[in-house]
């Protein structure tokens, strides 16, 4: 029994809305990073049988291509669901050391964008090439329902 090994995971999968704009920048050596919080709700039922909500805040951190695409896609309000792993770091200021504990992003799915069937309404990738997604106008994300991000054709599957 001694020999046993813990098997060695470290998985996150949060979904959720951006609390404010992506801070984007890049390292000394050019490398692009973007920093942005994310607010998960989470809704349970208290001992006397009412809901109740819970809001869990997390810190995500995403680098390279991923972090250029946060920065040309996600503002304030955002929703996104983000595939990564559990990060910590520390540094020491004035006042003692600090120690923080994110997600360091492998994926991220924007669900606030939409595809656009032959249209680039105005946008530009910056490749030269049309890019195929727009926002979208609603921004209602009181909603818990995911239906709203699915095309007509997948909406229809699930009927």
């Amino acid at each position: 029994m001694a020999d046993l090994k813990m098997p060695e995971v470290n998985y996150v999968l949060i979904s959720g809305n951006l609390t404010r704009d992506p801070m984007y920048r890049q390292t000394a050596s050019n490398t692009p990073v973007c920093n942005f919080v994310v607010a998960s709700n989470r809704k349970y039922r208290d001992g006397n049988d009412n809901w109740q909500e819970d809001v869990c805040y997390i810190g995500i951190v995403a680098w390279n291509r991923l972090a250029e695409s946060c920065h040309d896609n996600l503002k304030k309000g955002s929703a996104v669901v983000v595939d990564g792993e559990l990060q910590s770091r520390s540094w020491k200021t004035e006042q003692g050391f600090k120690h923080v504990v994110e997600v360091k992003a492998r994926r991220i799915q924007f669900l606030n964008i939409k595809r656009i069937n032959g249209s680039n309404n105005g946008h530009d990738n910056g490749t030269g090439e049309n890019s195929i997604y727009s926002e979208e106008e609603n921004n209602d994300f009181l909603d818990d329902s995911f239906d709203k991000f699915l095309s007509n054709e997948e909406s229809e599957l699930l009927k």
